[in-house]
């Protein structure tokens, strides 16, 4: 089949912006919908062993779900992805205080994140794939932010059967940056949760948090620790054991450290459910992912086919620079000077086996 674009109206916000739904398909016929509110993936339909094409990632089927959640439903998160401490930093001896929407601490952007806002969007066709890029000028001072950014995001649905995310960022003044995608992942398409996914993180090291789920700032050996992913391991295995930082997170919410490569991408993850035989790879240039299992995954909300959310209904691979880097000076800067460019890649690679 020849890749194909299309768009739809998908309903209109609280304040009267009207909100696009393009929908992407390869030669293959691989499928995501991903709509301009937020970034958000709506869906991404791969195929199992069998070649039947299912839904992989959690989605509302109308705007309003994405308009009344607050856990970033497969969307951008921005400005700053994860926690920062009780919401400030220091920048060039400037202290800047940011909105606190978790508890004292700045989560994803804050209240009103890039998760909430309308981005304009343009389509992209090529030889490769379908895709769009879309863009937003994050004014001086939004949620406490310094420095007027001009964002791009590219969303690319290659004939490899890859699935990329692209960011880049300008600023006219010092600032702090720090994007992801934040799509729940369930390969089995929902049908139960994900304790039985096999998951492979390709790190040696994951950074603590305390008990407000702040990095202490120590990096520690994955060794004889329930955050062992080096090999192939039911998500479910060790969740629930008696770990300080498994009780602290209500499960793995946590920040790894990548193995970086020699080439500009390094292999993150590999997620497999062993029922269907999907197999999802991660490759990112970021030195960190946080994987977070839905803990807090609850209420009265609905998903596409009228699933209920729940805690373990999917799992959040976030490629990302580490939680509250600007208040650990030992962490990899997330600080973005005029004149400089801000770039970050993401490739999703699926498969069945």
């Amino acid at each position: 089949m020849v890749a194909q674009l299309t768009n739809k109206h998908f309903g209109t916000t609280p304040s009267g912006q009207s909100v696009t739904e393009y929908t992407l398909t390869n030669n293959n016929g691989l499928v995501v919908s991903v709509i301009n509110y937020g970034c958000a993936i709506t869906s991404l339909n791969v195929p199992d062993r069998d070649g039947v094409l299912g839904n992989i990632v959690l989605g509302f089927d109308q705007l309003e779900g994405y308009v009344s959640t607050n856990q970033h439903i497969g969307c951008i998160a921005g400005r700053y992805a994860n926690r920062i401490a009780f919401g400030k930093f220091m920048l060039d001896e400037n202290e800047y205080f940011l909105a606190a929407n978790n508890g004292p601490h700045h989560l994803h952007g804050g209240i009103n994140g890039f998760n909430r806002v309308v981005w304009r969007g343009e389509e992209i066709r090529d030889e490769n794939g379908v895709g769009v890029v879309f863009t937003h000028l994050s004014p001086d001072g939004d949620e406490g932010y310094p420095g007027n950014l001009h964002v791009e995001v590219k969303y690319i649905l290659s004939n490899d059967d890859t699935l990329s995310f692209e960011y880049r960022a300008v600023t006219d003044q010092p600032t702090i940056i720090n994007l992801t995608q934040h799509s729940y992942f369930n390969l089995n398409g929902g049908v139960k949760d994900i304790l039985d996914h096999h998951l492979t993180v390709y790190a040696d090291y994951f950074l603590p948090v305390d008990e407000l789920m702040i990095p202490t700032g120590e990096i520690r050996n994955v060794d004889n620790t329930p955050f062992d992913f080096r090999q192939p391991k039911k998500v479910g295995k060790d969740i629930n054991q008696h770990d300080a930082q498994l009780t602290i997170g209500h499960g793995y919410d946590h920040a790894w450290v990548i193995r970086k490569e020699m080439d500009d991408l390094s292999h993150a993850a590999t997620l497999y459910d062993d029922e269907s035989g999907r197999v999802m790879d991660v490759y990112t240039t970021e030195p960190g992912m946080q994987v977070y299992t839905a803990n807090f995954l609850e209420g009265t909300s609905l998903l596409e086919n009228n699933i209920a959310l729940r805690p373990r209904l999917g799992v959040c691979l976030e490629t990302q620079h580490f939680p509250d880097s600007p208040n650990h000076p030992t962490f990899p800067s997330t600080v973005l000077k005029p004149g400089e460019n801000y770039y970050s890649k993401t490739l999703l690679s699926f498969r069945s086996r």
